[in-house]
């Protein structure tokens, strides 16, 4: 890499206000030091923002989904950076290493706790937007794609299908998610039943580590190729591209949604689904989206419980696949659509059904809402009795959503520690909790945030133990933090735990070995090792 020709100062005192130049010194020696260290000039207007730049706040915005991290009293970052080339990623994390500013990498903006683009443990920091390196790469032949950290699920969902009738990708239903960061934590979908998580078949990636190094699966060796499938994003590095397997999907599927009120059963539908949820066929995936619905005829509130399904294959096999193992839910032949794989990815994300499938290339997401969610794994069903309780909660609230995902097929036929995301065998289903409002008010927050909390307690006697279990990629800093910018390491062991079982020592020891300052850190990121913990070889390594 080799400097600029010409002053950086003159550069700066051409492009930026005069005040911004004299007054915001991590600003301008971020810039200078990316400017110098790049081999091609970066272009102010589309790579380098600030909060003097028009542009600055729709950049923040722009794939933020949680309201609760944009309001004015959160703190925003000094500059933001969206890299055009695996060059200028590079060039970013060494300048932030060197003039010691904190970092944070955004892909899709999808994390519940707003973590890559909000720092409250340590200011000043400075944002990483991936949302340039989109570029997606199929090849049918060898039945394997590349795709850029920055591109969504439903581009490359996209890009799939217009090479190929019959294959697909097995990860997340929301389509405006960010691939880089999805896969980090595992990236379930409607195909995990039948072929597992997206992480389970990336068979190749490239990252920036923690000294600005590119690094593909061969040279950053096996541990930390284990590691980035699974652990949550930036705790080891940058994620530049995954190299994924395709995976084969029916020329024709079929979906359908049913729906049951409290006053059709749905308490005895739901608590039969639980018992027969992960012994479905694997071609059937059927989620519940459960809400509180307007109201009745009788001009009550009352839940609602839809059964969103994907079935990779037709109508017919699909009707005798349910008569037979979940005749309860009543499903006919007028409930079912059989369309294209493609058309399916649309239909779970909730697009009405005359949006053509283009609306995947526009990336954006259809959800922004002030919100908190959490996360359960449970493997045994809540009786009836649980349930009731349950709806009784569920009614006094205002906005409350529960999405309960089955596992199950391959999901159990996987190993816990095949990749760090250990939630597989003897799991029924996970429960995503989520409450949402519509303002920024504090008390607001305050009275939602502490309902779902409440909801969590009362949940407890029906999830998993030992420890309870959370999804790493549903970040809840209720579970707790590192806080200052420092690593307690006690703390993070209870939430590591939750989110990552057994694999998270694991993790703790890859962490300190590759990234033994820290660099790559957040609220719930992977610590290292306290000296005093350390054996003697790594000790060694760490010197």
């Amino acid at each position: 890499m080799k400097p600029l020709s010409f002053s950086i100062l003159s550069l700066l005192a051409i492009f930026l206000p005069f005040s911004w130049a004299v007054s915001n010194s991590i600003q301008e020696n971020f810039y200078e030091c990316l400017t110098l260290n790049s081999e091609i000039s970066i272009p102010l207007s589309t790579a380098f923002y600030t909060p003097n730049n028009t542009s600055f706040n729709s950049i923040l915005q722009s794939s933020a989904q949680n309201l609760r991290y944009l309001v004015p009293s959160v703190p925003k970052p000094e500059v933001i950076f969206t890299p055009l080339l695996e060059s200028h990623v590079q060039v970013a994390v060494i300048c932030s290493k060197e003039l010691n500013i904190h970092l944070r990498v955004r892909s899709g903006g999808h994390d519940y706790e707003g973590l890559s683009y909000v720092s409250e443990i340590e200011t000043p920091f400075v944002i990483m937007d991936l949302s340039q390196l989109r570029s997606i790469s199929v090849d049918i032949e060898e039945n394997s794609a590349w795709v850029e950290a920055g591109a969504t699920v439903g581009e490359l969902y996209y890009r799939i299908a217009e090479k190929s009738k019959v294959h697909g990708f097995p990860a997340g239903l929301c389509t405006s998610l960010g691939i880089g960061g999805h896969i980090t934590g595992g990236a379930y979908g409607s195909m995990m039943r039948k072929y597992g998580l997206g992480a389970d078949n990336v068979i190749d990636a490239r990252i920036v580590d923690a000294n600005g190094r590119i690094l593909d699966r061969e040279s950053m060796g096996e541990d930390l190729f284990w590691a980035i499938r699974g652990a949550g994003g930036a705790s080891f590095g940058v994620i530049l591209s995954w190299k994924i397997r395709l995976v084969r999907v029916p020329k024709t599927v079929t979906v359908f949604t049913v729906t049951k009120t409290l006053e059709e059963g749905a308490t005895k539908i739901l608590y039969k689904w639980q018992q027969v949820v992960d012994k479905l066929d694997e071609d059937l995936f059927i989620r519940v989206i459960i809400q509180v619905a307007n109201a009745t005829k009788e001009g009550k509130r009352t839940v609602s419980n839809s059964y969103n399904a994907l079935f990779l294959g037709r109508i017919d096999r699909l009707l005798q696949v349910m008569n037979k193992s979940f005749p309860e839910l009543g499903l006919q032949k007028k409930d079912c659509v059989e369309m294209s794989w493609l058309k399916s990815v649309l239909y779970i994300a909730g697009y009405p059904s005359n949006v053509p499938p283009e609306v995947l290339l526009q990336g954006k997401s259809l959800f922004k809402n002030y919100f908190k969610a959490k996360s359960d794994f449970l493997k045994q069903p809540i009786p009836e009795s649980g349930l009731k309780g349950l709806w009784k909660r569920l009614l006094e609230e205002d906005s409350p959503l529960m999405i309960w995902t089955p596992y199950g097929g391959m999901m159990s036929k996987i190993s816990e520690s095949a990749i760090p995301f250990p939630h597989r065998n003897g799991t029924l289903f996970k429960i995503q909790y989520l409450t949402l409002w519509g303002d920024a008010d504090k008390h607001s927050a305050a009275k939602h945030v502490d309902w779902i909390r409440k909801l969590y307690t009362y949940m407890a006697p029906y999830a998993s133990v030992f420890p309870r279990q959370a999804y790493v990629n549903y970040r809840d800093l209720d579970l707790g933090m590192n806080k200052n910018g420092c690593t307690d390491f006690v703390q993070a062991s209870v939430w590591g735990t939750m989110y990552f079982k057994h694999n998270f020592n694991r993790l703790v020891h890859i962490k300190t070995k590759v990234d033994p300052d820290n660099f790559f850190r957040h609220e719930q990121s992977i610590p290292i090792l306290p000296i005093s913990t350390m054996s003697w070889g790594e000790k060694f390594d760490r010197w």
